[in-house]
């Protein structure tokens, strides 16, 4: 079957996946863009837990204060190299991250990776950092983060 140039670019856009493995997804899929979507994430995810036992030394801590001035959260997210924790999907995964954590209350990190992602019911904290891993190719963790909400004791 013959893949369409606008259909690898549209694909490429809206995954930020390389040209070549939009390609092949396409392929695989016959054309059927939802379905090579869907190919695509289920690579990443699987590149995504090889990557998992590599070092995170670099990073940021983002933080995040609610409109109301009441709440306020600080995330520690690590990954390998510097280059990446300062690229704009990095940077947005911490923003997230710390807006998931201000919203959602959870306890500890690992519950935080099992929480609903708020802005999409359909996946977990856990799938939105694997599919950053996928697209940035380098291993994500959160170390750590602290809730605060005044008045709490």
């Amino acid at each position: 079957m013959k893949i369409k140039l606008n259909d690898v670019k549209k694909l490429r856009e809206k995954t930020g996946v390389s040209v070549m493995e939009c390609r092949k997804a396409l392929d695989d899929a016959k054309g059927n863009f939802s379905k090579a979507e869907k190919i695509l994430l289920e690579r990443g995810i699987a590149r995504a837990e090889e990557k998992s036992n590599r070092k995170a030394f670099e990073g940021l801590i983002e933080s995040y204060i609610h409109s109301n001035g009441k709440i306020g959260a600080m995330v520690e997210l690590l990954c390998e190299t510097d280059f990446v924790a300062r690229t704009n999907d990095f940077k947005t995964l911490a923003h997230e991250l710390v807006m998931q954590i201000a919203a959602m209350e959870p306890k500890d990190v690992e519950n935080l990776l099992e929480q609903p992602y708020i802005r999409d019911y359909t996946i977990t904290i856990s799938d939105l950092v694997k599919k950053t891993i996928a697209k940035l190719g380098e291993n994500i963790v959160v170390k750590r983060f602290e809730r605060f909400e005044l008045g709490e004791e």
